[in-house]
């Protein structure tokens, strides 16, 4: 008779921690890939998991995939939090995708350009778009570090040189730069497609959107010299590959990682306290670490050496920033006219 109350007991248990089991919630989370993706699902993830009892389901891509699936999901939402470049994200919530921010004490310690006056984003974290170069090849060849934008023009990169194509924002960024060099800019762009189309085009071996992909062009040396993230140039640094990330003497770019709740979801709450405990200071310097992302909270304090390669401080006044309200509305236009004249 004991052994059989026994057994009751013990099947009891198993039976109420199944149930527990069953009741806890999966969160989709969309974000990127690579070096931030490693990160999330080593130093972020499983902490959230644990204090919010609930299961995350990384879903890793590029920010115009991510808003790509929402489009595809309208009105039947499978994705409960999106992680993306600034400039989808304003298209994220110009479509209705973003659900409203829920009010948390985090909020207000975060810098004011990570703020969305729409309340229905939010500033994560930033990179700066730049230069990168091999270090070592450089410095075999005698040859000056870049300096400049106008750097990739130069006739000894020819089929050495990656950049990404203007789906992803490292390419919109180069395209505005260019145009900016040549006495344009987003509001006036044919200066930045002539001078890619003449004068960068014969030295770029590839217009390469995929983190591993760009690493592995340079590290079987292909590539030399490219333009990429700050935070993607220090995580391919951390590896021990002599990358080395370059602000140009005209100005590198904000990039800002934002994040939104998404308009209906079945799990709003947790969407939101998911978001909150992005911003939280020790989460903030994890991904800082390994994601290569400059702060948002302005209470974090990084060591000299954790600000290495990211924009900090006095970098970020520095880095200009993308008028995206015109960017957005042409960048349809643009990627056709890119596909038709740079990428054929």
């Amino acid at each position: 008779m004991k052994l059989a109350i026994t057994f009751a007991l013990a099947a009891g248990t198993a039976l109420a921690g199944s149930a527990a089991f069953a009741q806890q919630k999966t969160l989709y989370v969309a974000g990127y890939g690579g070096s931030y993706e490693q990160t999330m699902r080593k130093d972020v993830i499983p902490g959230f998991e644990k204090q919010a009892n609930v299961r995350i389901e990384y879903v890793a891509g590029n920010s115009t995939d991510t808003l790509a699936k929402l489009q595809a999901q309208k009105g039947n939402q499978q994705i409960d939090v999106i992680i993306v470049d600034d400039g989808p994200a304003y298209q994220a919530v110009s479509l209705g995708f973003c659900g409203t921010l829920t009010d948390a004490p985090i909020y207000a310690d975060l810098a004011p350009v990570m703020k969305f006056k729409s309340n229905r984003a939010v500033g994560l974290g930033m990179v700066a778009t730049g230069l990168f170069y091999n270090r070592k090849v450089f410095a075999e060849n005698n040859w000056p570090a870049p300096t400049s934008w106008a750097d990739l023009k130069d006739a000894k990169f020819r089929k050495k040189l990656v950049v990404p194509p203007i789906n992803n924002t490292y390419g919109l960024h180069a395209l505005v730069a260019f145009a900016q060099l040549g006495g344009g800019g987003e509001a006036k762009i044919e200066p930045g497609f002539r001078t890619i189309k003449d004068e960068i085009n014969p030295n770029v071996l590839a217009y390469e959107p995929s983190p591993a992909k760009m690493t592995e062009l340079f590290q079987n040396g292909q590539a030399v010299i490219g333009v990429w993230g700050s935070g993607r140039v220090k995580a391919f640094a951390d590896t021990g590959f002599p990358a080395e990330f370059v602000y140009p003497k005209e100005g590198g770019y904000a990039l800002g990682i934002a994040g939104c709740p998404v308009e209906g979801s079945k799990n709003a709450a947790e969407a939101n306290a998911f978001l909150q405990y992005m911003l939280s200071p020790p989460v903030q310097v994890a991904l800082a670490v390994g994601g290569g992302s400059g702060p948002a909270n302005m209470k974090v304090v990084l060591t000299p050496e954790q600000q290495k390669g990211l924009p900090y401080g006095e970098q970020v006044k520095a880095l200009k920033a993308i008028d995206w309200d015109v960017a957005n509305d042409k960048r349809e236009e643009w990627t056709r006219r890119w596909n038709r004249e740079i990428e054929r």
